[in-house]
């Protein structure tokens, strides 16, 4: 019994064939994989943030300019700044659009609540179109106090 085993080569016949196969089965996908990740948009997106001046003010109303820049300080031209009540009231959402300077200029009237000492206005940015630009962290958020 042990001798047919022995005498037997037909065991190894495929193993070769098959390891080329696979192993040029996984190149080829290993290929494709890269070439879609290589060509993903989203790689290579610049976070904005908007800072806003002042970034203290009292209720009533008021002009604030909003800067979009880079997180390297660069001037974002062409994004669109939207001011939305957070913990501080706005009567309506308010939209401006940035120059070259990267500057938005917003004419807020934000209020508190009763017995309410401070609050916040935030800031969305919609990025401009055609650009590596996104905004999805929170961006720094006007502060209003009660005199």
């Amino acid at each position: 019994m042990f001798e047919r085993f022995t005498e037997d080569e037909r065991a190894i016949e495929g193993l070769p064939i098959r390891l080329v196969i696979a192993l040029v089965v996984g190149v080829a996908s290993l290929s494709v994989m890269m070439n879609t990740i290589a060509g993903l948009e989203t790689l290579g997106v610049t976070e904005l943030d908007a800072t806003p001046e002042p970034e203290v003010v009292s209720p009533g109303q008021q002009t604030v300019t909003v800067r979009v820049v880079t997180p390297q300080g660069d001037p974002v031209s062409e994004a669109t700044v939207v001011a939305k009540g957070g913990t501080a009231t706005l009567a309506n959402v308010s939209t401006a659009r940035t120059g070259p300077d990267g500057n938005a200029t917003l004419t807020l009237d934000p209020s508190l609540g009763p017995n309410q000492r401070d609050g916040v206005v935030e800031f969305d940015i919609k990025p401009p179109t055609g650009g590596q630009y996104t905004d999805r962290r929170a961006n720094t958020k006007l502060l209003v106090v009660s005199a």
